[in-house]
């Protein structure tokens, strides 16, 4: 049977749109996907600075959209974004998308908030979502947004870093300085103290915007860990995409711990080598929310506006491979329904 394909756009710019094709893993009508008759939904993705490979949040995404393809009856096609492009791009982007009958169209990241907002009113036929959308606000009855608690699940695993730590001094390494990430870090100090009210937190970012690197130089991640890690600092949770690969291979080298972000980064490949230092991950469900709305497209059952992704609807959590959380689960578990009860209050944030 012929094979379907996933076309990847890449380093999109206000000059020019450049197309390529790539194989994929994903199934057109005619490769079985899906069930039932008529044509296939044509899904387009735009990614995150990183893109598919980033062994973080984005890959989290392309997780949700490989479901889609093997369970669903869609067509799929790819898009990345590059460092310090203007919005002009993300809009020639997602146009380019609906120009060619992809609907619905995803928007990975909240970046994509204003651009997604404008485009989508000129073609309200299509289905549009952003992913982490800003400040979970989005426009018009054709666009979704998928929201998460980050600061929920950082609370947990700020818990664990506190409770494992031996110096007293724990880490925070946010990728660039924006509201979302500042909702990781204060999730993640909150948690700390809960159960370790002296715990020390270092918090640092590694670029301003609208220097958007911080998601992406390794470099910039493995700087950041050494300073932390000169500071006595011997837990670190990073929340900066793919340059959290810097972040943890540099802890997992120097044989401290280090806490994955968006998904069970014990289980890449690319961090194979530093697994056993990876004490947790706070896991942040993006491929349960692209799956979701793909779905719900697909049954026609799409709904407009903001759905959130919390502790309470298992959207967000923590990992426990590898075991290294066994010995504190039950107080995690115990922290976890305070949170969904209301007994504990997280702060989402300066």
């Amino acid at each position: 049977m012929r094979r379907g394909f996933r076309r990847t756009l890449v380093a999109v710019t206000s000059a020019a749109l450049m197309l390529s094709a790539s194989a994929c893993g994903g199934k057109t009508a005619e490769d079985g996907g899906g069930e039932g008759g008529g044509d296939a939904l044509k899904v387009g993705l735009a990614f995150d600075i990183g893109g598919r490979g980033d062994q973080s949040f984005n890959d989290s995404a392309a997780a949700g959209l490989d479901r889609a393809a093997k369970e669903l009856k869609i067509e799929t096609e790819e898009i990345s974004a590059k460092p310090d492009e203007p919005e002009s791009d993300k809009e020639s982007r997602l146009r380019l998308l609906a120009n060619q009958g992809y609907n619905p169209i995803i928007g990975v990241g909240f970046a994509y908030t204003a651009s997604v907002n404008k485009v989508a009113k000129e073609f309200p036929d299509t289905k549009f979502l952003v992913v982490d959308a800003d400040g979970c606000k989005v426009e018009g009855p054709n666009v979704g947004a998928a929201c998460f608690a980050e600061e929920e699940g950082s609370f947990l695993v700020g818990a664990a870093a506190a409770l494992t730590s031996e110096t007293g001094k724990i880490g925070f390494i946010g990728g660039v300085n924006v509201p979302l990430i500042q909702r990781f870090e204060a999730g993640y100090e909150a948690g700390a103290k809960e159960v370790k009210p002296d715990t020390e937190v270092l918090a640092k970012y590694l670029t301003q915007p609208p220097n958007f690197n911080g998601f992406k130089d390794v470099s910039l991640g493995n700087e950041a860990a050494k300073g932390m890690l000169d500071d006595d600092a011997d837990v670190i949770y990073h929340a900066a995409g793919g340059a959290g690969i810097g972040v943890i291979k540099t802890v997992g080298g120097a044989e401290k711990w280090a806490v994955g972000v968006d998904a069970d980064q014990f289980n890449q490949p690319a961090l194979a080598g530093v697994k056993d230092h990876i004490l947790t991950s706070m896991v942040k469900k993006v491929d349960l929310a692209v799956y979701d709305f793909v779905k719900s497209v697909s049954d026609e059952t799409f709904k407009a506006g903001p759905k959130e992704y919390d502790l309470a609807n298992d959207g967000v959590g923590y990992s426990t491979s590898g075991g290294h959380v066994d010995d504190i689960k039950a107080k995690l578990e115990e922290l976890k329904k305070g949170i969904i009860s209301g007994e504990i209050k997280v702060p989402a944030g300066a």
